[in-house]
């Protein structure tokens, strides 16, 4: 997808489509009253029959006449003017390009909505992303489809102010790369599992390594079982297929001491193991690897936009399936860190994997760390499918990730990690459990995951409500989000721009910089 940044006029450019961003509430602007003008008024009097009322997500399409040179108009609605936030742009460009591709269209301009005080440079990101996630293919495997989801060739931003352009222009570049990025992590977690395996998965990071200049280690079953990593060997122990842990290091300022550390949940697979989960809609456990797609796409991301930062990313890739070598409940393992873990329930296993992944980050000097995963089903009855959990041991550094993740429109929302909820993974028998039941079962899990990043500021995010979506919205169709991708890449940028108030691990930088 190319993408153009003009001072023309809207209704001077020639494209398939010029799309008008209209609000339901406030003044019409004026490209639409121009518009309204050429079409005699037909706007305004669909406006006033209530066929078109600029909802959100609302989108009209019609001829446009001969005094505008787009072959149509697209009326796209943006809701309430007053509640117009940055991410909204994201939203307007990703609907105009699925109204086009649904039409075989080629080529659509955007008109800007005006008298809006956002950046230029983040406007210009947010619709190169949301037009290029809007050309995301969710159904690969079809041999006939009703519409080309890659149609549209070309986006062109309009009428904009010569003095912002160039900003736009430098936004439009970051925000092709964090689409393009958040489009491969989709695919990954939308590629089924008898092709999306721990091996194909490793071989995916390998690619993006060798493509963008990351170095990338994967260890084997033999390595991960001289290094101890028992926790997150428990989990694999019932498949056939060879688990991976991956990491991807990009070193952006090799002198500095701080080191973020990425460790993603990347399940290919999740029967729930011997704790069998029940049939109906176990096919979507294909997506219990989105957190280590996102670390892969975000890495990708980052050694293209080469910021001035450190950062490791760690996947935990394997399969949890039932046999007769998998690990049974009642079972003592031991991760890396030397604790000992008693596994109440094989299903509560993305806790075990990260267990040895985030171990392994510290260990290759990560002094910070966040953890993304699809962990637990409890977020969702909490939180629904709208927003993200979020959990933390430091406020300042979870702080820095709600600025890194402003922009983009996501919903993340925090839960408290008391001391009084570390009751709930003690164990008779062993240092900690790994499950304490149904009562604040997404803050359990996190007060599991807490136990393994050592006194490093730490973030933990819950992903399991918001890396999928069932219903269409701005520039996503049923299928994976993508969700925190963009969020993680910025929260990267910004931890190397802003002093934190937690010290730096020497020994750990000294690790990471050999």
């Amino acid at each position: 997808m190319k993408f153009q940044v003009v001072s023309s006029k809207a209704v001077s450019v020639r494209a398939d489509a010029l799309a008008i961003p209209v609000f339901s509430d406030g003044a019409e602007s004026n490209v639409a009253k121009h518009a309204d003008r050429a079409l005699g008024g037909v706007i305004k009097d669909m406006r006033k029959r209530g066929e078109f009322k600029g909802d959100v997500d609302e989108i009209a399409v019609l001829p446009s006449g001969k005094r505008i040179a787009a072959k149509r108009i697209m009326l796209v609605g943006l809701g309430k003017r007053s509640e117009f936030v940055t991410g909204a742009y994201a939203r307007y460009a990703g609907l105009a390009v699925r109204a086009a591709a649904r039409r075989d269209l080629n080529s659509v301009a955007l008109a800007l909505p005006e008298s809006t005080e956002h950046d230029p440079g983040e406007i210009g990101e947010l619709i190169a992303e949301g037009a290029m996630m809007a050309g995301f293919d969710p159904s690969p495997y079809r041999t006939k489809r009703e519409h080309r989801v890659a149609a549209v060739k070309t986006v062109t931003i309009a009428g904009v102010d010569a003095k912002v352009a160039a900003s736009l222009r430098k936004g439009v570049a970051r925000g092709t790369v964090l689409g393009e990025m958040a489009n491969a992590a989709r695919e990954m977690v939308n590629t089924p599992s008898n092709d999306m395996r721990p091996t194909q998965l490793a071989e995916r990071a390998k690619e993006f390594g060798k493509k963008y200049g990351l170095k990338v280690t994967v260890l084997e079953r033999a390595d991960m079982k001289r290094m101890g990593m028992g926790s997150f060997l428990s989990v694999a122990a019932g498949s056939d297929e060879p688990p991976k842990m991956i990491a991807m290091e990009y070193r952006g300022d090799p002198a500095a001491k701080r080191v973020l550390g990425l460790v993603g949940k990347g399940i290919t697979f999740d029967t729930g193991g011997i704790s069998l989960k029940p049939s109906a809609n176990m096919e979507a456990m294909k997506g219990d690897m989105a957190g280590g797609a996102t670390v892969i796409g975000a890495m990708g991301a980052l050694a293209r936009l080469r910021p001035k930062a450190n950062v490791i990313g760690i996947v935990c890739a394997t399969e949890n399936m039932p046999s007769g070598h998998a690990t049974k409940p009642g079972d003592i393992v031991r991760a890396m860190n030397g604790k000992s873990i008693e596994v109440i329930n094989t299903d509560a296993e993305g806790r075990l994997v990260l267990a040895d992944g985030l171990c392994w980050a510290r260990k290759l000097g990560a002094t910070h760390l966040v953890d993304i995963a699809t962990l637990t089903g409890a977020v969702v009855i909490a939180l629904g499918n709208t927003t993200t959990g979020v959990m933390s041991n430091d406020r300042e550094f979870v702080d820095l990730f709600h600025d890194a993740a402003r922009p983009y429109g996501e919903r993340y929302w925090e839960l408290p990690l008391f001391p009084e909820y570390g009751e709930l993974i003690r164990s008779a028998i062993a240092d900690i459990k790994n499950s304490g039941g149904r009562e604040a079962g997404t803050i359990y899990g996190a007060m599991f995951i807490k136990e393994f990043v050592d006194d490093a500021p730490w973030i933990h995010l819950d992903i399991a409500g918001t890396s999928w979506t069932d219903r269409e919205t701005g520039p996503l169709v049923k299928g994976p989000t993508g969700v925190a991708l963009r969020p993680l890449a910025r929260l990267a940028e910004l931890f190397a721009q802003r002093k934190l108030h937690a010290k730096a691990d020497n020994a750990a930088h000294e690790r990471f910089a050999a």
